[in-house]
């Protein structure tokens, strides 16, 4: 199943991809919950009536092109843990070693667009560099989680552009200032729950393109920490929540690297596309005022 976040009319509620349409969640099941943080926290059970209720909408409930404007995924999630290096080659190309334990930081709520709207390039800086990930969601409350039951805490998986501000990154050996501009992160549009991919969600190609030209190709499969191994290592620490988003990295061929650089600028379209699980799209724009 797949579902999104979308403004209808002034009103929140989730879009269910039913087939070939898109259906309004709170159309067809009014009594249903208006936003996905929501409905995970429902329990699984929510879930299978969401798919159910989805199915059975009447033509009434679907949304059509122009009728709706999307939402980040999650808008506040109690927690986005996102890994940094997690590809080999990434962290090479950046000149780190590959790491022996997974490197988290956080990102905030502030920092999030939707899928088609643009993505803020600051004031600040003239270093706005995209990331192209694979996002986590958590779907249930979990702590202390083993090898033989981390994928249970998962809902499913989305998409996430870890927009970063590269001297911003750098002024401290803290990476949070240049990963937490305002508008910073795209999100979404979908999450496909667990069910239509392989455990872990491995074997998928992720790809970014800049204005059409391909800047980063790879696979899940690449990354340094899976998804499992990840699980354990987090909930090792803290208590895992629904909604709560984990962020997995980014492969090689950032802009920062390249020679010479390349940056996000005003009026650039990035796209991020993972294997069955969708396309993110954001314009780029410069700050106002």
């Amino acid at each position: 199943m797949r579902l999104g976040s979308v403004l209808v009319g002034g009103r929140r509620t989730i879009a269910v991809a039913e087939g070939s349409r898109i259906v309004d969640l709170g159309a067809a099941a009014p009594h249903a919950p208006a936003s996905l943080k929501e409905l995970l926290g429902a329990g699984p059970a929510a879930l299978q009536q969401a798919a159910a209720a989805a199915k059975a909408a009447p033509a009434s409930a679907t949304l059509h092109e122009g009728s709706f404007t999307w939402l980040p995924l999650l808008e506040n999630p109690a927690k986005i843990l996102c890994l940094g290096l997690n590809f080999a080659e990434h962290a090479a190309e950046g000149g780190h070693d590959k790491p022996s334990y997974p490197i988290f930081f956080a990102r905030f709520n502030t920092t999030l667009v939707a899928h088609e709207a643009p993505l803020i390039r600051p004031r600040a800086s003239e270093q706005f560099d995209y990331e192209g990930e694979m996002a986590v969601i958590i779907g249930q409350r979990a702590r202390h989680l083993t090898e033989a039951n981390a994928f249970s805490a998962v809902a499913g998986y989305s998409i996430f552009n870890d927009g970063s501000v590269r001297d911003y990154q750098r002024k401290t050996s803290q990476w949070t200032v240049g990963k937490n501009f305002d508008g910073s992160g795209g999100f979404g549009p979908w999450m496909v729950t667990t069910d239509e991919l392989a455990p872990g969600a491995t074997g998928l190609r992720l790809q970014t393109r800049l204005n059409g030209k391909v800047m980063q190709d790879a696979n899940t499969t690449d990354m340094v920490f899976s998804v499992l191994e990840t699980l354990v290592t987090i909930s090792e620490v803290l208590t895992l929540e629904p909604g709560d988003v984990i962020s997995m990295g980014t492969p090689s061929g950032v802009g920062f690297a390249r020679k010479p650089p390349v940056f996000m600028r005003h009026g650039d379209v990035c796209e991020i596309e993972i294997e069955k699980i969708g396309l993110l799209r954001n314009p780029i724009a410069d700050e106002r005022g």
